[in-house]
């Protein structure tokens, strides 16, 4: 673990734009291990035990008892004088008495003592070791962007673990994906209650579709935004595309309802599909370029926080304008006329035939329009 933790501070370092790199396991400490031969202390007629506690009693001491003095009580503590433990090498000529008999024997016959550098910390995540590698970018660089140069490496560096050994990213991007599909979750349950109501409301469940008909291409507009100003898509820029979408189908929803009152008024599909685009098309095209204005001092001057929620909105809502002015009232007419999913029909003026939306009346005859011309007074 410490030669992956070694390299995979190299893959960091490797990087053209400095880091504050650390990990939690710390620097490697000088260590001072006691190795006991099981067969010298055996032949000794010591244990392992003997030999931990007489080596633990002469270098950090042994509590025998406690002088009670008053109210306090100081423990009476027994180990090598300063002299006698000055030097690691004086424990080769401590004693290791055995607890099951008299016998003694010297602390370097039965044991080594050895000299190594390790780890102080072991840490663990789910019960696994785990080295937790942190590199922090200086003012001005965006973790998203540090990743997007080191991921290369990174997945090299995964192929050649041995096996038993995983890596996990972690930190910013770890918070994001998990923030994303809670949100999409949210956004789910969301659209859901949104497609209920449009049904109760149009008490048809076929004009809900239309009504998310325009939402990918306002996505696709945010995300062409994103990419053309080479802004990274984050949280901020995910809020953007969840407001984006309650804008966009309350414009097709005050769209479909002036429909419905060019249809509740007697007027033919077509008129009522021109009539309702060309009284909405001045509203709609104040309000999207009001929008879209305000947010251009915003998206100038807002920083990295508010920038990726500006763009996704301005592009979202230009492309979305144009998708629900042109291709929703089409695909509406398509239903109607063509697909025959949606019905259509008017009442005639001149009498009470049903009449649908390619000219004939309901009962299957064409819809005939009379003239009544007033008679002609008798002269003389």
């Amino acid at each position: 673990m410490a030669s992956s933790r070694s390299q995979h501070r190299d893959r960091y370092e490797s990087y053209d734009r400095p880091f504050r790199i650390r990990d939690d396991w710390g620097e490697d400490t000088f260590t001072v291990q006691l190795k006991v031969d099981p067969d010298r202390a055996n032949l000794a007629g010591v244990s392992n035990f003997d030999v931990a506690a007489s080596a633990g009693a002469g270098l950090s001491g042994y509590q025998v008892t406690t002088l009670r003095e008053g109210h306090r009580q100081i423990p009476v503590v027994l180990r090598l004088r300063m002299d006698e433990r000055a030097q690691l090498g004086d424990l080769q000529n401590l004693y290791v008495f055995s607890s099951q008999s008299t016998a003694k024997v010297p602390l370097g016959q039965v044991s080594t003592l050895s000299y190594q550098m390790e780890s102080q910390k072991l840490r663990r995540r789910e019960h696994f070791r785990t080295i937790t590698a942190e590199a922090y970018p200086l003012p001005g660089v965006l973790s998203s962007e540090a990743m997007r140069a080191l991921r290369p490496a990174l997945a090299e560096f995964e192929k050649r673990l041995p096996p038993g050994y995983e890596m996990h990213i972690g930190g910013e991007e770890e918070s994001q994906i998990d923030g994303f599909r809670n949100l999409g979750l949210v956004m789910m349950i969301s659209i859901g209650a949104i497609f209920l109501a449009l049904v109760f409301q149009f008490k048809n469940a076929i004009k809900p579709f239309l009504v998310f008909a325009a939402i990918p291409y306002g996505m696709v507009g945010a995300l062409a935004a994103l990419y053309a100003m080479h802004t990274p898509f984050g949280f901020m820029a995910f809020m953007g595309v969840a407001s984006l979408v309650g804008v966009i189908v309350s414009h097709i929803i005050v769209l479909f309802e002036f429909i419905e009152e060019r249809h509740a008024m007697g007027e033919p599909f077509r008129e009522a599909m021109l009539d309702s685009g060309i009284l909405r098309l001045r509203p709609v095209l104040i309000t999207v370029g009001a929008t879209v204005i305000a947010l251009f001092p915003l998206a100038y001057r807002g920083g990295p926080l508010w920038e990726p929620m500006c763009y996704t909105q301005i592009g979202g809502l230009l492309l979305a304008t144009i998708i629900t002015k042109i291709l929703v009232p089409v695909l509406y007419a398509i239903f109607v006329l063509d697909l025959k999913i949606l019905k259509w029909e008017t009442k005639s003026r001149t009498g009470s035939d049903t009449v649908s939306s390619d000219g004939n009346s309901a009962d299957g005859g064409e819809a005939r329009h009379i003239a009544v011309l007033p008679a002609a007074s008798p002269s003389g």
